[in-house]
């Protein structure tokens, strides 16, 4: 299908936050409770439509454990956009933020637009970690910020199209070089046509808890 550019993102976290259950949720609109951990990466993609123009998103999907970390690391190179995800219910995975995002920095390009998740939403009652301190620690860093829920899609379409807006803003101001594709970006064929979303996901897993 033609679009008029392409962004790849790359989707990064403590294990079991949800990354793979965003993931999917974007790209084919359903929840799975219990997903495989990942091993190494996944891969997922769909089109979407900003300023009349089809952009397709390339999601790669990472694992958390700290044993694939430098396969992790190989991903961020190519990246115009990153999403940070910890689990609400878990303050732990909100602790560890600080090293991904120093991770994040050190291994890719410095105008890729990273938006901080707090995800799990839905799980209210054993939240541990606070709205405001998600605000807080995104205004700190300069980052973009959402709660979500991949279980009910709350604001998942949104982390992933707003970070898309954010990188399409930053192209028409001329802060990213379209023509490297190192930044993450590809231009597309010229004449885009509109069509219907697709998705696709795949990738090696072996079993373990969700996501």
């Amino acid at each position: 299908m033609a679009y008029a550019y392409l962004f790849k993102y790359i989707i990064i976290g403590d294990t079991g936050v949800g990354k793979s259950c965003l993931l999917l949720q974007f790209t084919d609109k359903r929840f799975q409770p219990v997903h495989d951990l990942t091993i190494g990466v996944e891969f997922g993609a769909r089109m979407i439509t900003i300023d009349g123009k089809q952009i397709k998103l390339q999601i790669w999907d990472t694992a958390g454990q700290e044993s694939f970390r430098s396969i992790t690391r190989s991903y961020y190179r190519g990246a115009a956009g990153a999403l940070l995800v910890y689990d609400i219910t878990r303050r732990d995975t909100f602790n560890h933020l600080t090293t991904w995002l120093e991770d994040a920095r050190q291994h890719s390009n410095s105008n890729m637009v990273i938006m901080l998740i707090a995800n799990k939403s839905d799980l209210e009652s054993r939240r541990e970690v606070k709205k405001e301190e998600g605000e807080a620690f995104a205004r700190e860093h300069g980052l973009v910020f959402m709660e979500t829920s991949a279980k009910t899609a709350s604001n998942v379409e949104e982390a992933f199209i707003n970070t898309a807006k954010e990188i399409y803003e930053k192209i028409q101001e001329g802060v990213f070089d379209i023509n490297n594709e190192a930044n993450g970006i590809k231009i597309g064929p010229q004449h885009s046509t509109p069509g219907a979303p697709g998705s696709h996901l795949g990738g090696q897993q072996a079993g373990g808890g969700c996501c």
